[in-house]
């Protein structure tokens, strides 16, 4: 790991480095959180969690062949360690350091829906003319992002870093590790109203992007989203715009699109046709991933790719060659049925995108849905509101599991009528009835929050 000598680590994160002796000097190789990832010459970082404490293993990751330990308290040993009041906060500086030790161009996704989505798709078409890093997994908050960033070597030109947030503040702690050379926000919808109240609040709370920006960074918006369409110069920069078509949304002040989609054909699971408009020339393409919802992911790659001096030709293949991941609009062929695996978590807008893929499936479509969380004092009419939208896509079965979900069940009774309801309090009540319900043929959505675990309803589908 380039420049992370204990001595240079310790200042970085405001530490006493103690036990070291002549040790001092050494490089670390890796960083890790997890004592069951160390190895030869790694860092472990202890931190105190909600299940463990990390001060617990450090004679452990030694004997694994640790070559320091980071600690809120003294060690029982002459081996390297260093000191820090919070290891947490720590663990973040300490990322920030290595990340600006790097040779990266970066690029910070952030927004209500589509972060994971654009995410993938951006990483592909940079990957045409660059060795790219990207975050794994959930891996965008303030532990994980200092995971993603621990996993990047000098070989990697540019890093796409998720970077997901549920409260004021948390983003101006995570774009002051990522500094990004380009910031992309991908919409303001309906999540984390509990904390961020509002779509102003979250707008306020994505924003804290900006006072993180490498110097004559680029900002890349959503021009169809009327939030992000008032957001006006920033560091003195025009941001740049994109959307389908180039109406700018009612009232907006800003938002003139200079990347936009015409022409756009829904081909069902089998993801989208369209055309992409650029300051340097069309091009029509087709994602290969469901859910219209993807040309803005396509658009804004499309915009950060031609910022990075990418070819057209590139940014085609690019969004041509894009994949999703588990939980997140994955599709599984198994036993003559299609899952559409979008179940990683779940608000208003996401679930509406999803039952829109759903509703374009073949076969007998069946949602299976759960709780969405984190929604505030409207969540009970967010709920029945996603019952509108399975109603108006006439969707054919509906499982639920859960409490506030039994609004969206009830909202589809008294709008679709044809449409076959089953309610249950529980996730494990719901299986017993879903997996001797489905048959071949069927197209099924399973999506919720992430603390329902619907992962294990994916998994207890595909060993039907």
């Amino acid at each position: 790991m380039k420049g992370m000598t204990l001595q240079a680590m310790a200042d970085a994160c405001h530490g006493q480095l103690i036990g070291a002796n002549a040790m001092q000097f050494l490089t670390a190789q890796g960083i890790v959180i997890d004592s069951r990832k160390v190895q030869e010459d790694y860092v472990f970082v202890a931190i105190r969690g909600e299940r463990t404490d990390g001060h617990n293993y450090i004679s452990q990751v030694f004997e694994n062949g640790a070559l320091a330990v980071v600690s809120e308290q003294p060690i029982d040993s002459s081996r390297p360690c260093i000191l820090v009041k919070s290891t947490k906060q720590a663990l973040k500086d300490l990322a920030a350091f290595y990340l600006a030790n790097l040779d990266v161009t970066v690029v910070g996704i952030t927004g209500s829906v589509g972060k994971t989505s654009t995410k993938e798709i951006m990483a592909s078409v940079l990957s045409q003319k660059f060795c790219v890093h990207k975050t794994k997994g959930n891996y965008n908050n303030e532990i994980g992002l200092p995971l993603t960033v621990f996993k990047m070597r000098e070989e990697h030109q540019a890093a796409v870093l998720e970077m997901g947030i549920s409260d004021f503040g948390e983003m101006h702690r995570l774009a002051s590790i990522s500094r990004p050379d380009i910031a992309v926000i991908t919409n303001i919808g309906l999540a984390h109203l509990k904390t961020l109240e509002s779509r102003a609040g979250i707008l306020k709370a994505k924003t804290e992007m900006f006072d993180h920006l490498k110097d004559h960074a680029a900002v890349i918006l959503n021009g169809d989203d009327d939030m992000l369409a008032s957001v006006g110069t920033v560091q003195g920069n025009e941001p740049v715009f994109y959307g389908i078509g180039t109406k700018k949304p009612q009232g907006a002040a800003y938002g003139s699109k200079s990347f936009y989609a015409e022409h756009i054909e829904n081909l069902g699971l089998k993801g989208i046709r369209l055309t992409i408009h650029t300051p340097q020339g069309a091009f029509d393409t087709r994602i290969p991933i469901p859910g219209t919802h993807n040309v803005y992911n396509a658009l804004a790659a499309a915009a950060a790719g031609t910022r990075l001096g990418l070819t057209i030709a590139e940014i085609k293949a690019g969004i041509e060659q894009a994949r999703t991941i588990d939980g997140r609009t994955n599709l599984i062929e198994n036993h003559g049925m299609t899952i559409i695996d979008d179940c990683y978590n779940a608000n208003p807008v996401s679930m509406k995108a999803s039952l829109d893929i759903l509703a374009t499936a073949e076969g007998r479509t069946v949602a299976v849905l759960g709780d969405m969380g984190d929604l505030g004092e409207n969540e009970r009419t967010l709920h029945y509101e996603v019952g509108m939208h399975v109603a108006e896509k006439k969707i054919d079965v509906l499982f639920c599991a859960g409490t506030l979900i039994q609004e969206t069940a009830r909202a589809v009774r008294e709008h679709h009528p044809a449409c076959d309801v089953h309610v249950f309090a529980s996730r494990d009540e719901m299986l017993k009835e879903l997996l001797p319900f489905l048959q071949e043929g069927d197209s099924i959505l399973v999506k919720a929050s992430h603390f329902m675990e619907f992962p294990e309803v994916v998994e207890e589908i595909i060993t039907i």
